[in-house]
């Protein structure tokens, strides 16, 4: 019975280690961008119980970075939104059927995942150093409290207790939260069908560039990290799963008011550092969020979190992404193939870093060879 409760403490803790990325981009979108809530709530509710019921392992969910930014930063109609939901679910949904995907992830060298692997958790950092700036003191208290617990107290639930400590910290140094819809704003509303302008700026403005994140760090890095922690375990969290659960989900929660949604390699790390080991720590949270959709006063609740204590989680989560066992153990000749793919991950985006990644691999491939480098050595890393 203790080693069950010990269990349960962990995977709950674990659960939450991915709140850093969830709720700045998801309750920003109810916030900033008037979504109503409650369908936003519920999306992401099943999407995670049913990632957990049926991978059986941590596997995270989280908004469409790409379409959550543009949400955020520019005039997106939620017309345009849920035009961006269908297509990007009809596309993954074909790639994962038909096994396309599984294909496409194995051209591409193991440099290159190592590069888009440490560029995505540069680009988390970069963030999660945004949010601690809020309240820079929190930021670093909560964060300093977080490296000694999973540094000394491994088995004690690190992100709870980040957590609990981070909102005492935020009510005496009334630390910034998130921005909650006003008064009179709608809780609950469907979307109205998009037209053909709608379907147009879907395509021009947010289904290309999430399509180049979703397949490069929903999908094939996600299936990879997931790999590295749990080994055998993990048969069933292949690019192609992840690409259908993915493209049902879209396309099935979308029309009705949720934002768009992925997998995610950085929610990955973020939830086996603070302790998930199976697929309990999922349909946890998504039953939590359940709970804060139709209790009065949740939404309130999961606000009154300090942005700088959500930074300090994502920050960590950054970390463990980036510094992979795959990166220690590249060689040498890799190196430069991992540089290029990371800083063109962070100074454009995934995509091209991709490109730039296998374009540099091949020049270093040909190059070993040219030299008359033993076989194995031309290999990637």
């Amino acid at each position: 019975m203790p080693s069950v409760q010990k269990n349960l403490v962990r995977d709950a803790s674990g659960a939450l280690g991915d709140l850093g990325t969830l709720i700045p981009l998801g309750l920003g979108a109810i916030g900033l961008a008037g979504l109503a809530p409650i369908p936003v709530l519920l999306g992401f509710a099943v999407f995670y119980i049913a990632t957990g019921l049926y991978y059986r392992l941590p596997v995270p969910v989280q908004p469409m970075k790409a379409v959550a930014a543009l949400l955020l930063t520019t005039q997106v109609s939620s017309q345009s939104l849920v035009a961006s939901g269908v297509l990007i679910g009809v596309i993954l949904l074909v790639l994962g059927v038909t096994g396309w995907i599984n294909g496409t992830a194995r051209l591409i060298p193991r440099s290159v995942l190592s590069g888009l692997q440490l560029g995505l958790g540069l680009m988390l950092a970069n963030m999660s150093l945004g949010l601690m700036d809020t309240s820079l003191p929190l930021g670093v208290v909560t964060l300093a409290i977080l490296g000694i617990t999973l540094k000394l107290l491994p088995n004690w639930p690190a992100a709870l207790i980040g957590l609990i400590i981070a909102v005492a910290l935020g009510i005496l140094l009334e630390a910034p939260g998130m921005m909650l819809p006003v008064a009179d704003s709608v809780i609950f509303s469907f979307p109205e069908l998009p037209g053909i302008d709608d379907w147009q700026q879907a395509v021009s403005t947010m289904v290309l560039p999430q399509l180049a994140l979703t397949l490069t760090n929903a999908i094939v890095l996600t299936a990879l990290v997931v790999g590295d922690y749990f080994g055998e375990q993990s048969h069933r969290v292949t690019p192609a799963r992840l690409s259908v659960s993915t493209g049902l989900a879209n396309l099935f929660l979308v029309p009705l008011g949720a934002l768009p949604m992925c997998h995610g390699a950085g929610g990955v790390a973020a939830h086996h550092r603070f302790g998930a080991r199976t697929g309990l720590a999922p349909v946890l949270l998504g039953t939590g969020l359940l709970l804060v959709a139709f209790i009065p006063g949740g939404l309130s609740m999961i606000a009154a979190i300090p942005m700088a204590g959500l930074g300090a989680l994502l920050f960590v989560a950054a970390v463990e992404l980036a510094l992979s066992k795959r990166l220690w153990t590249a060689k040498p000749s890799c190196w430069p193939v991992i540089a290029a793919t990371a800083l063109v991950t962070v100074w454009v985006d995934p995509f091209f870093g991709l490109l730039a990644g296998v374009a540099s691999e091949t020049f270093r491939a040909a190059w070993v060879r040219g030299r008359g480098v033993a076989s194995e050595d031309a290999t990637d890393a």
